[in-house]
């Protein structure tokens, strides 16, 4: 059965005129950050802690009027629950995001100085926090429409595009971390493109490896705590003391059989990256396989035995099958883990965002660390919400 939607007919009795604390929590945090930490920083170069820039300067000559939006969703917490003003609240916040972004663009191209190029004016504390809080509340917004997660995945979508916009009319050009992606728009190009290669090179072997083991735990639950034991306790070794630890061993290896390095295998660079990211994704692929395959109902396998299937057209036809969204919860964790430690691996040479991240706290520039972070967050959630939708889609199918 479908679970039932909330619309402006069919709406749960309320009590009091507060009926969404959680937008009222996010509201509060949201103000707490525009007060109390600053929304943009100016500073003379990238090396030199910036300046706040006063919200008087921000909102000069009616672009105070920027923030309307962001007023109306002070009234949200007060709205009835219901379809039609969760996505007026949505609305009402993409819209919010998209001219924040456009008011930190303008500010930063009336503070530029021709005669100094080095200058740079930067993301403050106030406009991480406002975008994120407005972000939880979308979010939040959607999903008390009662949406599908391929619904709120489209309107989310929908709801990006006025940022987009700002970025693309080049509105906020002057801004620091722009003008750090204008100065290396090939390397960040490579970077991406390396370091989701280095994330598909993991996967592979992670699968191979990792589906095998999974199935062998199932069948064989006396190998299961060993198993288990092993992969975590890999689980705890730091990444950085895991890709160190693969440097000499390769490197050794190498030296033994030169042919090896055609392959691309050397003690530094790709290889011991995939390696460790390997050893590390194992655990969630193997036990996410084993309980997938465990939750089956022993009715439903009674049920094909009796029907005739063999053991293996069992495997293939029911347990798979049933057994797939919990394995995809896990390749799901995977993923979004292997996103994350690939940024470290660029310590030992394998490149990609890490690299450009890295760079940004050698020379203590932070707007080049964002333009490796920020990348890095939209990769991970875009990955994360793809597998959601996917998993979604087949308990849809198997109710």
């Amino acid at each position: 059965m479908q679970p039932l939607l909330a619309s402006d007919t069919d709406v749960a009795p309320e009590r009091g005129y507060l009926r969404n604390r959680v937008l009222l929590v996010l509201v509060l945090i949201a103000l707490a950050g525009g007060f109390g930490l600053s929304f943009l920083t100016h500073a003379p170069n990238r090396l030199i802690s910036g300046r706040p820039v006063a919200w008087s300067a921000i909102l000069a000559d009616g672009r105070f009027l920027c923030l309307l939006p962001g007023l109306a969703l002070l009234i949200g917490p007060f709205l009835r629950q219901i379809r039609t003003n969760h996505i007026l609240i949505a609305l009402i916040g993409a819209a919010f995001a998209a001219l924040l972004f456009w008011l930190a663009g303008d500010a930063a191209s009336r503070l530029a100085d021709p005669a100094s190029t080095s200058a740079r004016t930067s993301f403050g504390g106030a406009f991480w926090v406002i975008e994120a809080i407005t972000a939880l509340a979308i979010a939040d917004a959607l999903q008390r429409a009662g949406f599908g997660p391929a619904t709120r995945i489209g309107i989310s979508l929908i709801l990006v595009v006025p940022i987009a916009l700002v970025l693309v009319s080049g509105s906020a050009d002057q801004l620091s971390i722009m003008k750090e992606y204008a100065t290396r728009r090939d390397v960040f190009g490579a970077a991406v493109v390396t370091h989701i290669q280095i994330v598909a090179m993991t996967l592979v072997p992670t699968l191979l490896i990792g589906v095998p083991l999974g199935i062998l735990a199932f069948r064989r639950p006396s190998l299961r705590g060993p198993l288990f034991a092993v992969l975590n306790i890999i689980q705890t070794i730091p990444s950085i003391a895991l890709f160190g630890l693969l440097i000499a061993p390769l490197a050794g290896l190498v030296a033994t059989f030169p042919v090896l390095s055609q392959f691309g295998i050397s003690g530094i660079g790709v290889a011991p990256a995939v390696i460790a990211l390997t050893l590390y994704s194992l655990l969630p692929i193997v036990r996410n396989t084993s309980a997938g395959l465990e939750q089956v109902p022993g009715a439903v396998i009674d049920a094909a035995s009796g029907m005739g299937l063999t053991p293996s057209q069992i495997f293939r036809s029911v347990e798979i099958p049933l057994a797939l969204p919990v394995f995809l919860a896990g390749l799901r964790v995977t993923i979004v883990q292997a996103v994350g430690l690939t940024a470290v691996a660029a310590l030992i040479g394998a490149g990609g965002l890490g690299a450009i991240i890295f760079q940004g706290l050698g020379s203590s520039a932070l707007d080049l660390v964002l333009l490796g972070v920020v990348p890095l967050i939209a990769l991970a959630v875009i990955v994360d919400a793809s597998l959601k939708l996917v998993i979604s889609i087949l308990k849809g199918r198997a109710a």
